[in-house]
């Protein structure tokens, strides 16, 4: 039963980076509820959560969260969402450091942790990425073995394949929708392919790499626009390739595509867990290649089979379909004079919906078929267990985990169908039923990145500003976003600064769309220190330190990156901007407009004065919460890593051991016994050369005997 195992490693490396990224997630969350969430943030948790007199199982109903029995542990939201980061934080580490710890049981806590704080974080929690981690999350627990339980076994089940082709498949729906949504926008940049050439500067906190990229000649942008089309919308198809080298050729092209937007733009984990996602192509032969432990295959002599040849020439005609597609559909074109190669879109609107109608429910097919396949092989495996017991408890598990996959495959068609709504229509009713029911839970997403490009005309940039006096203003800059014009883009990933992102989104429109923004002026008018670090950690860097500003005032500019050519007295500067209008009026504590906005938008309560914590839990979380105030999230999350690192280190070396320590007299008299032995090789024939190999007759011999044969083996 070879075949059982030729998921294992992969299965590993997934399980593993998923607690990676969950560490990434919960750590970068902690740092930043005081500001966001707390009693005096920007949207406290408390009024998600409000008392209405329910039972439990009613709150856990309609808000499914565990924040819910905070008060039945003396702590308020604020402290439960602390609490569960933290627990989030230890048990993920735990499963990256122990294979032991990559349990179902342990991904089911991580997820339901998870959960819980998406339920309460509102507008600051609610990013594509958050959902997709929920969904892995989800796709973890039906993937991981059970280990924690004495009965469980960390071996390569029957079923597994079958679990894990649903990671698969919601890869291939990440994909597959933020290719085409893309053209489905209209965007006029997607379909000139120029959107490249907007994107760098414009991203949300483009890195050091981006300023380099957008220097590139346009029909490379154009060029990469293209890649980009290629590796979203065509290359997903042979993830369901019944060839391993064209699944691992797929494979190297989602990494490519991920690793360049990790160089250019700081997607916190969304770019490392897009790659997680990706190892479900992998099989156990590539990855013992990359642990240099291979496993030979069968079959590899020469002359090749007609299978292996029939194989070969099947992956060339793919590549060569691949690519003549690639020509005939964005018209690539040498031009030897100009020495570029030049690209545009070959096809109308009309005709790429017409053919996303055509292939959409056909895909469904190909997945369904692929499916289908994986079950069938699994139901053979299970009927391959020797023992009648085990063969009836292996068909049980393949039977439950079967019907799970299958009904999860089901549901989550309605939202990859968004993409096409004539085809979500043709969908059976109860599906939608199905999709409704379990909606909240987060169990199945609709995906779609990078719908349309903005800031085409400039990115657009809110500038906080703030004066004692009214006349004379001073500039807040933020850690990681654009502001002063010659500070060097940040790099901050995996970390994400949400109030950063946030903000970016609110240049896009009036603030009135965004109206966290009254409350973020109002705190820092009355100088909130948590709110603060939101802006800088090392408080003495923000301008107000020393004392609140009477006055508040948000400025729009627009931002480009600059060119090698400018030439300017000074530092270089990475940006240049122009001033476009007033974003925020100028207003002050006790303003009629401000207190209308914030009584406008629900955000005036008063906090409920807190208690003096006396319970030990409490306590515990606000000893641990002024240890990590001086800390950033990125300084948090890399500290994480390191400790990781070091740990797998340690192990690696402690594994390996240092070599066995010989006595030197004893190595002395095994040296003079052999000579011994040889001599009396000379004499006898057979006796003698067993003295000389291994001197058996030889008292002094008899360690060194002993440990060439623990070498052995």
């Amino acid at each position: 039963m070879a075949a059982m195992g030729e998921l294992a490693r992969p299965r590993a490396l997934f399980l593993a980076g998923l607690a990676a990224v969950y560490i990434a997630a919960f750590g970068s969350l902690y740092v930043q509820i005081p500001g966001l969430y707390g009693r005096e943030g920007l949207l406290p948790a408390r009024r998600v959560l409000r008392l209405s007199g329910k039972g439990l199982w009613e709150q856990l109903r309609d808000v499914p969260t565990l924040l819910w029995l905070g008060p039945r542990l003396g702590l308020d939201t604020e402290q439960g969402m602390e609490l569960l980061c933290l627990l989030g934080m230890l048990a993920a580490l735990g499963a990256l450091l122990c294979d032991s710890l990559r349990d179902c049981l342990v991904f089911a806590l991580l997820r339901m942790f998870y959960l819980s704080l998406y339920q309460v974080g509102q507008v600051f929690l609610y990013f594509q990425w958050d959902s997709l981690l929920l969904e892995a999350g989800f796709l973890a627990v039906l993937v991981a073995p059970l280990r924690l339980l004495r009965w469980g076994s960390p071996a390569w089940r029957p079923h597994d394949a079958v679990t894990f082709w649903a990671v698969r498949w919601l890869l291939f729906r990440l994909m597959f929708a933020s290719g085409v949504v893309k053209l489905t926008s209209r965007c006029p940049t997607w379909w000139g392919l120029t959107a490249l050439t907007y994107h760098y500067e414009t991203q949300c906190i483009p890195t050091p790499g981006a300023w380099l990229a957008h220097q590139l000649p346009v029909w490379f942008q154009k060029l990469s626009v293209v890649a980009t089309y290629v590796i979203e919308v065509a290359v997903p198809v042979l993830f369901f390739a019944p060839l391993r080298r064209l699944r691992l050729f797929a494979f190297y092209c989602q990494v490519l595509l991920q690793v360049l937007i990790i160089l250019t733009g700081n997607y916190n984990f969304f770019n490392v867990l897009t790659i997680v996602l990706a190892f479900s192509l992998l099989d156990e032969e590539h990855v013992g290649r990359w642990l240099g432990r291979p496993r030979r295959r069968q079959g590899n002599g020469w002359p090749p089979s007609l299978g292996s040849v029939l194989g070969t020439l099947l992956e060339l005609c793919t590549y060569g379909l691949l690519l003549c597609w690639t020509v005939h559909y964005f018209g690539l074109e040498l031009d030897w004079d100009k020495k570029l190669l030049d690209s545009k879109v070959a096809f109308t609107y009309h005709e790429f919906t017409m053919w996303l109608r055509t292939v959409t429910l056909p895909l469904v097919g190909v997945a369904s078929l692929s499916l289908s396949w994986e079950i069938l092989v699994a139901m053979y495996r299970c009927a391959c267990v020797r023992g009648c017991f085990w063969k009836l408890w292996a068909t049980l598990q393949w039977a439950i985990m079967a019907t799970a996959t299958v009904g999860l495959f089901a549901v989550s068609l309605v939202p990859f169908t968004y993409i096409e709504h004539e085809s979500n229509g043709k969908l059976w009713p109860g599906i939608h039923q199905m999709f409704g029911a379990v909606e909240r839970f987060q169990v199945v997403n609709s995906y779609g990145l990078f719908r349309r490009m903005t800031g085409v005309g400039g990115r657009p940039e809110v500038i906080l500003e703030g004066s004692y006096d009214g006349h004379s203003w001073t500039e807040i800059d933020f850690m990681y976003k654009p502001g002063n014009v010659s500070a060097a883009p940040a790099v901050v990933a995996p970390h994400q600064p949400r109030l950063d992102w946030q903000l970016w989104f609110a240049a896009l429109g009036p603030h009135q769309s965004s109206p966290w923004f009254s409350a973020l002026v109002l705190r820092l008018l009355q100088g909130q220190p948590d709110v603060i670090r939101l802006v800088q950690t090392d408080e003495s860097r923000y301008p107000f330190h020393a004392r609140p500003p009477t006055f508040l005032r948000a400025q729009l500019y627009k931002y480009w990156f600059t060119s090698p050519s400018e030439a300017s007295p000074g530092p270089a500067p990475w940006w240049r901007r122009q001033h476009v209008q007033e974003f925020f009026p100028s207003v002050s504590l006790g303003d009629p407009t401000l207190e209308s906005l914030l009584s406008q938008h629900g955000l005036k309560d008063k906090p409920p004065v807190r208690r003096r914590a006396e319970a030990l839990l409490p306590r515990l979380l606000s000893s641990v919460r002024r240890l990590c105030q001086p800390v950033s999230g990125p300084a948090l999350l890399w500290s994480l890593y390191l400790v990781a690192a070091t740990a797998g280190l340690l192990r690696a070396l402690a594994r390996r051991g240092p070599p066995p320590a010989r006595h030197k007299g004893a190595r002395d008299r095994g040296e003079r016994n052999g000579a011994r032995g040889t001599e009396g090789a000379r004499g006898t024939g057979t006796e003698g050369t067993r003295g000389t190999e291994g001197t058996r007759g030889t008292e002094g011999a008899r360690p060194e005997g002993r440990q060439a044969n623990k070498k052995k083996k």
